[in-house]
């Protein structure tokens, strides 16, 4: 296993995480709460008054930092993984729980704060991925990405916070992700993820979808009316259905030939699967290109951890943590 394409792996998802839109909004959780109050003032105030300049994440008179491009929650969930890697997948997540009567230490996904109350209540994993709301999304497929890099089986933490084509989605990424960085092969990562992902199932059926609207297409940017006309039907309030990202990222990633220059802006586009579609293709994209493939001016913006979700990891370079753990 090549270990530049193991470094690219993190740094590519790491890229695409600070590409989307979303994660200035989870980076501006580091600022004062007035002032996203004062977003959702704004907002409700060009609502109101037909006004068509939105607000953006803004400082005020608040460190600037946050609010620069850099990784987010993806990086920050895929970073705990790889700590804690070796460890009994509920213990691990036990340890984040809040004391009664405290506040949430961290900030997740719904799928995995609903997972945190189903330990704290004894219900132990798969019922607490599989009673979950949330059951369906790609917080799995995310950590999934240290899985594959590290070679390692995804599915025992996975189903601590999800079931179906949520599990189904880690499966497929780790399996992608250890093809790339195995091989380097885009098309090689493509086929091992579609080997774990059912067609009768709603993210097999997506996958297989969303790569032949993108061949037909035969460019990434090209390809992103067509997958949005094919895979999003805009009803449903959040994006990170596992279903959906998961497919972009494959489709985004083979028909860019792994080039992450060409697959994460792409993904990007998505305006709705942002959260986590151009991490997961910037991670696949990564693992086949490598590290080096990267834009140093991404490899030096997106190295260095937050802490908007998980606070103990705030300062934290995300390929030294990677390489200590190697």
């Amino acid at each position: 296993m090549s270990g530049d394409r193991i470094r690219g792996a993190f740094a590519g998802l790491a890229t695409g995480d600070a590409a989307g839109w979303p994660a200035a909004r989870h980076r501006a959780a580091l600022h004062a709460p007035w002032s996203r109050r004062l977003h959702r003032e704004l907002d409700a105030f060009a609502e109101e008054h037909r006004v068509t300049t939105l607000p953006v994440p803004f400082a005020l008179n608040q460190p600037v930092a946050p609010l620069r491009i850099g990784p987010s929650d993806d990086a920050e969930w895929l970073a705990w993984t790889a700590l804690t890697i070796d460890r009994p997948r509920a213990g691990a997540f036990r340890e984040l729980i809040a004391p009664d009567g405290e506040s949430p230490r961290v900030r997740a996904r719904i799928s995995v704060a609903t997972a945190l109350d189903n330990l704290a209540r004894g219900v132990e994993p798969p019922a607490s991925g599989h009673d979950n709301p949330h059951h369906f999304d790609d917080a799995a497929a995310v950590r999934a990405v240290a899985f594959g890099a590290l070679g390692r089986d995804p599915a025992p933490d996975a189903q601590v916070t999800n079931a179906g084509d949520g599990v189904l989605g880690a499966l497929a990424m780790a399996a992608a992700v250890a093809e790339a960085v195995a091989s380097g092969s885009v098309a090689g990562a493509v086929e091992a993820a579609l080997a774990v992902l059912p067609e009768d199932t709603a993210i097999g059926h997506n996958a297989r979808l969303a790569l032949a609207v993108a061949r037909k297409a035969g460019d990434p940017f090209g390809a992103i009316p067509a997958l949005d006309g094919a895979l999003l039907d805009h009803v449903y309030s959040y994006g990170v259905g596992a279903a959906q990202t998961v497919p972009v990222a494959l489709a985004l990633a083979e028909v860019s030939g792994g080039e992450l220059g060409r697959a994460v802006p792409a993904a990007a586009c998505l305006a709705s699967l942002a959260d986590s579609a151009p991490a997961l293709t910037g991670a696949l994209a990564g693992a086949c290109g490598g590290y080096e493939a990267i834009p140093e001016g991404w490899t030096a913006s997106t190295r260095t951890l937050a802490g908007c979700c998980l606070p103990d990891l705030a300062g934290r370079d995300l390929i030294q943590l990677l390489e200590d753990i190697a």
